[in-house]
């Protein structure tokens, strides 16, 4: 009997601390989404093998000294209570622990901070514009602009999750170096993408800057994270990371379809014709 508790209990522990196995969240999910990019995997490693157990550990020990003092000090076994004030050598342990403890955190936190910062260099670059309440892109360097609303629930395809879809994808090619530059038209609003590691603000007037290299191809869902109006829980995310040659195909298609400027396309097929 005990040895199922154990194991039911081991578990239970597994399914909290590690993600669940998908691209969006799911029911009942506890834990981050599946990591798809080196900065991810090194959030989830901060948060489950160096911030998780100093925070069981210290619940633990407040749980212990509270239950300890309790029984120790209880008024049938104290009826006359100690007039003890201070202990300077108490206190100077709880003041040199936690700045330790605040130390072993800072190292690889503030490690990982510049390494989201330093964006290596670009491979796409990419343009999010935060609007109420959608998502505008585009592609600088492709003469491609698009807007990204939410699907309502009633056109739904299967298997689309709800609140998270979008008509048009971004669209990024995998294994590659994508940079995003971040802004927004009206209010602040948020671009964040679980899987990637990925969360900057888009602020009216400033361009910000992220950026991820996704490692597996699939869709990935993020929603915008500052709260930006009535309407603020209907700005999705939706990147579709496919192989290189589906890239490319997808470019061809979309500089026809979402041509930012449409003349400077046929300006530009116009050199290449005379050029052969």
């Amino acid at each position: 009997m005990t040895k199922k508790l154990l194991n039911k209990f081991y578990l239970s522990l597994v399914l909290f601390i590690y993600p669940s196995i998908s691209f969006a969240a799911s029911n009942w999910q506890m834990g981050f989404n599946e990591s798809v990019t080196s900065v991810m995997d090194d959030i989830v490693h901060l948060h489950d093998r160096i911030l998780l157990p100093i925070i069981v550990a210290i619940s633990v020990f407040v749980l212990f000294l509270l239950l300890y003092s309790v029984i120790r000090f209880r008024a049938s076994k104290n009826p006359v209570p100690s007039k003890t004030s201070h202990n300077t050598f108490i206190e100077i342990l709880w003041t040199v622990i936690p700045c330790l403890i605040l130390i072993v955190i800072a190292v690889p936190s503030f490690r990982l901070l510049y390494k989201q910062d330093v964006i290596p260099k670009a491979d796409v670059t990419i343009k999010a514009i935060g609007y109420q309440w959608y998502w505008g892109y585009e592609y600088p360097d492709q003469n491609i602009a698009f807007d990204a609303n939410m699907v309502e629930t009633k056109n739904l395809k299967p298997n689309q999750p709800r609140l998270l879809e979008t008509d048009n994808h971004v669209v990024v090619p995998v294994g590659k170096v994508v940079k995003v530059l971040i802004t927004a038209n009206d209010v602040l609003h948020a671009w964040a993408i679980p899987s990637f590691g990925v969360k900057r603000d888009a602020v009216p007037g400033r361009i910000n800057e992220t950026w991820f290299k996704a490692e597996k191809e699939g869709v990935y869902y993020g929603q915008c994270s500052e709260l930006c109006g009535s309407r603020h829980a209907f700005m999705p995310i939706t990147v579709r990371v496919v192989s290189e040659k589906q890239y490319n195909d997808w470019l061809k298609e979309a500089k026809a379809k979402f041509a930012k400027y449409p003349e400077n396309n046929v300006v530009a097929e116009n050199l290449i014709k005379e050029k052969k």
